[in-house]
């Protein structure tokens, strides 16, 4: 009988680009791009090269110079015969469409930005309808401002009424006109039907919350990949998905708690990042419908990322933009287990950083500053979640008895 050997199949490699600009200094540029390729290998590409240029902002034409773009267009050309050769460059901000199309002229590969690396894996997670309609609606908002740059090949083709089908005919300006618009008008018309679909699931999701009874309702927000999901399958005993990728969570899960005798709502919602599309947040306002309802906040945050500190002001932001900035809230520290710090000596003089910092330290330093509502843990680990769980406990109850001050039948009042 004959065998059937199926071959590897080699994961695309791609090349990062980032700035280094006045208001984004060498460090912070190797954190993003840190960050953009984890995203890279989330979408299952492989980062073989990282370039950087110390500008002052980006160029309008190429986002950076012509001497730096050379200089990828050289390092892939040296790459054509070996086992990976280059497949895509991807550029840590958001290209317009002249920068792409420009980009694209010269490397001759594909040329992606943050915002479609993010897009392209939000496609990927989407698994429900409602998940995928705001994927969709989103890339094609993403899509339509960059129409043009689409049919560019129909420069290179004849055709169309009066046309003579020579290079460089006035002509030949007809029909690719008349198909932008006619793909702008279909892009606008899918929009204009997903809206109206995402406006159909909104109501139904209303309907669900209106009938989920008297209870408070707490969710879990954070930056992504910071634990929210474990955090979710503790708490709840169930099966939410949870892995080590960004954005492994895009559809808000629901669950019933209940510790002690007393039940509550803990909802899973989209973790946040850096640099997040406008045009993914205006798509994702459903789902994150169940965080503008929540009575309160759990604030997850990874304690071993080295800048966890501008995370959680990106969350913050994002809150404050979703006009959820003034919710009760609580800021738990998870992943303890996974904190490194650097033992210095006693008459070491170097500066306070994280480095440096003891996690006993950095604890009494956050939660001086935020007396009760700061807690530290290890999810995987399950460190401190008893102390977690009563915290918790005493909040959701607090804020029971405020909400609902004659609903008392499923516990008594102390």
């Amino acid at each position: 009988m004959k065998e059937f050997v199926i071959s590897e199949v080699k994961a695309e490699t791609a090349v990062l680009v980032g700035l280094i600009t006045q208001t984004q200094d060498e460090a912070k540029t190797k954190e993003y791009l840190d960050e953009l390729e984890f995203l890279a290998d989330t979408a299952g590409a492989v980062t073989v090269k990282r370039f950087t240029q110390k500008v002052g902002g980006p160029n309008s034409v190429t986002y950076v110079g012509t001497g730096k773009l050379e200089e990828i267009k050289q390092y892939i050309r040296d790459e054509e015969d070996a086992e990976r050769p280059v497949g895509m460059v991807i550029f840590d901000d958001e290209l317009s469409a002249k920068q792409i199309r420009n980009i694209e002229a010269s490397l001759g590969v594909k040329i992606l930005d943050r915002t479609s690396l993010i897009l392209d894996i939000f496609a990927m997670r989407a698994q429900t309808a409602n998940a995928k309609t705001q994927v969709e609606l989103a890339q094609y908002r993403y899509m339509l401002p960059r129409l043009q740059r689409l049919w560019t090949h129909l420069e290179r083709q004849g055709g169309g009424s009066g046309s003579g089908g020579g290079k460089g005919s006035v002509g030949l300006r007809g029909p690719g006109e008349t198909q932008l618009e006619m793909d702008r008008r279909i892009i606008l018309n899918r929009m204009s039907l997903l809206k109206q679909r995402l406006t159909e699931i909104d109501k139904q999701k209303a309907t669900q919350r209106k009938n989920r009874g008297r209870m408070i309702r707490v969710a879990l927000v954070g930056y992504t990949n910071v634990g929210k999901s474990t955090i979710m399958n503790l708490m709840a005993k169930s099966e939410v998905f949870a892995e080590n990728k960004l954005f492994a969570t895009l559809d808000t899960t629901v669950r019933k708690v209940v510790i002690e005798n007393l039940p509550f709502l803990l909802a899973d919602t989209v973790g946040f990042i850096r640099k997040l599309p406008t045009d993914l947040v205006d798509s994702f306002k459903s789902t994150l419908d169940e965080v503008r309802e929540a009575d309160l906040l759990l604030h997850v945050v990874d304690i071993s990322h080295p800048d966890f500190e501008e995370q959680i002001n990106v969350v913050e932001n994002t809150l404050k933009d979703l006009g959820c900035a003034d919710k009760p809230s609580m800021i738990v520290f998870n992943k303890i287990d996974q904190y490194h710090w650097v033992d210095k000596e006693a008459d070491d003089l170097t500066p306070i950083s994280r480095e440096n910092i003891p996690l006993d330290e950095l604890r009494r330093t956050w939660m001086a500053r935020l007396n009760e509502n700061c807690l530290f843990i290890s999810a995987r680990e399950r460190v401190n979640l008893i102390e977690f769980r009563d915290i918790l406990y005493h909040k959701v109850r607090e804020l029971h008895v405020q909400k609902y001050p004659y609903n008392d039948f499923l516990y008594n009042i102390e």
